[in-house]
């Protein structure tokens, strides 16, 4: 869900729906792996080799995607820092549980939900459209939470952050039509 993006001083709304685009689809795709491959796991069995490299890449996709808004400043820094050292986290999660790496994932998704909705509440004035990215990182808060809470009930397994993930395609996809209706309505407006 959260895949958090930087404060707009250079990125326009155009390069925004593209790398959201980007999010989207590496959301579905992420989450249909993760589904399809590790929804029988729960969190006392050791992750599979699949459930650790998908587990592994995803705060480190989101480092990536904040590079790709090519807006460099010192919350694009905090996030990518924050991705690479959630990376690493997992890494050595996968040695454990599935419930460590859900604590792990958990504690990534509540701090970079918050940084995401901080972002989005910046962003609002520069580029608009962005309420759905201001639903989807407090959503992410309290779903990072949430995971770090349940991560040692016997009973939480993978499958969870798979609907994370599709919830943040979900967010991203409906800031992309929003952005493209006021991008339009710009356009009309000249």
């Amino acid at each position: 869900m959260t895949q958090t993006a930087v404060p707009a001083t250079t990125t326009s709304p155009t390069s925004l729906r593209t790398v959201y685009l980007v999010r989207i689809v590496f959301s579905l795709l992420w989450a249909t792996l993760v589904f399809t491959t590790t929804s029988s796991l729960v969190s006392t069995d050791k992750l599979t080799l699949v459930a650790a490299v998908l587990l592994t890449v995803y705060p480190l996709w989101d480092a990536v995607a904040t590079l790709l808004e090519r807006n460099p400043n010192r919350v694009a820094t905090i996030n990518i820092v924050l991705g690479l050292v959630a990376t690493g986290a997992m890494l050595a999660a996968t040695f454990a549980t599935v419930g460590r790496a859900l604590l792990v994932f958990g504690v990534w998704a509540l701090f970079s939900g918050a940084i995401q909705l901080t972002v989005a509440v910046r962003r609002r004035r520069t580029v608009g459209s962005q309420w759905p990215m201001i639903i989807s990182g407090g959503l992410s808060v309290l779903a990072g939470a949430s995971f770090a809470a349940r991560s040692a009930a016997p009973t939480s397994g993978l499958s969870t952050i798979a609907g994370y993930s599709l919830f943040g395609a979900f967010w991203f996809l409906v800031s992309v039509i929003f952005l493209t209706r006021r991008a339009r309505k710009a356009g009309a407006g000249s």
